[in-house]
């Protein structure tokens, strides 16, 4: 009987030990940018209930309705969070951060899960790093959470990049250039896509943000957002470019971006590559002032922004940029012969208290072998242990870049490797 053949999901794909260091890079990056801006760590379930992702990322979108990995345990209804920013509102709201005092700086690294058809750059498990400004409605805050974003890709050594930004308006906006939506889009309504049509009633400016080919004839000449912003609106989103130019962040409006959310409000932003092909979109966000109050909060005003991993390393492969350097070990100890492995396993933690890493062979291979390890395992030295050597109290320490030998105790050993 064959034995039986496993695979991951589909759309889900493991990082192999030759990869993490990779991860380890890109996270290290997110986390001195989050202490430099002085944004602190948030982390929550993999897991949230189905009816906080319906009414926080909105019923039309289509994560609600197509991408959802959604399950039930009794009475109780759950998805895979698909996206972090309702989360982070929903712990926001039920612990009372807001009695923290000041607004909340938060930032997460973490899986999402979409049931989405896989393709470049897009799987169903995939992993954002995000921050979020919560209880700020100054345009300051707008575009420190962009210049956040903006400092990472920087860091990391991204070039190729446009921001684009707009202004997505507030309720009393949006209901205006709703009707001109729809006014606009109405003679063509029969050929519009069907999920377009299904769009034009509740949430027409979502047509703006369709892929769909059928729609995009119908995209140029509808209406812009810019023109139906009232004086709040338009104050607001005049004051983002200044600070943005202030800082020195060049942008591009784009007054079709709408993004694919239905909790924006106000600014919206995207930040994209052309190293990514047509799939080009790096990461983006915007201000929600609507949604902590949608999930049982008092309104709180809030603005942040979500990033793709995967594509960060895409487009860090497309410019060859290195992403750090694999683990090695410091030191190798090369053992001959039972007594010498069990003098290594006795001293190692010796290495390990001098913040020495250090590697010994454990399947009981042959000297020859345990060096071509050593060598694979790119390790600094190599301390090479036989009967002699314990019988002398001094081992064959090797420089394993220039092949220098020489005979030395342990103790110098330690503060050789210790100096390094």
């Amino acid at each position: 009987m064959a034995k039986p053949k496993f695979t991951t999901h589909t759309g889900m794909v493991d990082i192999l030990p030759d990869e993490a260091h990779k991860w380890h890079y890109v996270e290290s990056v997110i986390r001195k940018t989050a202490r430099l801006f002085h944004f602190q760590e948030i982390r929550t379930p993999i897991m949230e209930p189905t009816e906080l992702i319906a009414r926080g990322v909105g019923q039309l979108t289509d994560i609600v309705s197509k991408e959802m990995f959604a399950f039930d345990r009794g009475d109780d209804h759950y998805v895979l969070r698909p996206e972090g920013t309702a989360p982070v509102a929903r712990a926001f709201v039920e612990h009372n951060l807001q009695q923290r005092g000041g607004t909340q700086n938060l930032f997460y690294i973490g899986p999402m899960f979409r049931a989405e058809r896989p393709q470049k750059g897009r799987q169903r498990q995939f992993h954002q790093f995000g921050a979020e400004v919560i209880g700020a409605d100054d345009p300051f805050a707008d575009a420190q959470v962009i210049a956040f974003m903006m400092h990472i890709y920087k860091e990391i050594g991204v070039k190729n990049m446009t921001l684009k930004i707009n202004s997505v308006g507030d309720p009393e906006s949006r209901k205006a250039y709703k009707s001109a939506l729809q006014e606009y889009f109405k003679p063509h309504f029969e050929k519009l896509s069907e999920t377009s049509q299904e769009r034009y009633e509740k949430n027409p400016m979502r047509i703006l943000d369709s892929k769909d080919e059928q729609d995009q004839p119908f995209l140029k000449d509808a209406p812009s957002i810019l023109d139906y912003l009232n004086e709040d609106c338009e104050e607001h989103y005049a004051k983002v470019k200044s600070h943005l130019e202030l800082l020195g962040i060049d942008y591009k409006e784009d007054d079709r971006l709408v993004r694919g959310l239905d909790y924006y409000t106000k600014t919206a932003f995207e930040l994209t590559s052309t190293d990514l092909g047509s799939q080009d979109a790096l990461g983006g966000g915007g201000r929600y002032d609507l949604l902590i109050e949608e999930i049982g909060g008092q309104k709180t005003p809030a603005v942040g922004f979500a990033s793709g991993i995967e594509r960060l390393m895409i487009a860090c492969e497309a410019l060859n940029l290195p992403l750090g350097e694999p683990d090695q070990p410091d030191v190798y100890i090369v053992c001959w012969g039972e007594k010498a492995r069990l003098w290594a396993l006795e001293h190692q933690p010796e290495f390990h208290k001098k913040g020495i890493s250090c590697m010994i062979e454990l399947a009981g291979k042959s000297m020859k072998a345990q060096m071509k390890d050593a060598n694979r395992n790119n390790a600094r030295f190599a301390v090479i242990v036989g009967e002699d050597e314990l019988e002398k109290g001094e081992f064959t320490l090797r420089d394993m870049k220039s092949s220098e030998e020489e005979m030395v105790s342990l103790s110098k050993i330690l503060e050789k490797l210790s100096a390094e």
